[in-house]
């Protein structure tokens, strides 16, 4: 199974951050079926901070493109994108309208007896 990790920034505003970790303890049923249509098998989001952390471990036919074009047919899936603008905001260096960044690995540790 493949692994991306990606990052995305929250507003920094305490009372946005909480409302957005609640939203993810309840994320919507049809949000969950959609990342499993497109190939999606494990999703972890992490936050320290306004950081977020994404690892996603997917599929050897998913990929961005076909996930991008999915989204943009399914009107749930807009309606909880447009939710989630309302408190994330961009990394300074990410191009126009990219919320989540693909992260590039720099060190990987496995031990001799994994």
């Amino acid at each position: 199974m493949k692994q991306y990790c990606l990052a995305c920034d929250l507003k920094d505003d305490d009372r946005l951050i909480q409302a957005y970790d609640e939203y993810h303890q309840k994320v919507w049923p049809e949000i969950k079926g959609s990342l499993e249509l497109s190939g999606i098998r494990v999703m972890e989001i992490y936050r320290t901070g306004n950081r977020l952390f994404m690892i996603i471990r997917v599929t050897e036919d998913f990929s961005f493109e076909k996930k991008a074009a999915m989204d943009l047919a399914s009107p749930i899936v807009q309606k909880w994108e447009a939710l989630m603008s309302q408190f994330q905001q961009q990394i300074t260096w990410a191009p126009d309208n990219v919320k989540w960044m693909l992260m590039e690995r720099v060190f990987l540790f496995e031990a001799a007896d994994k």
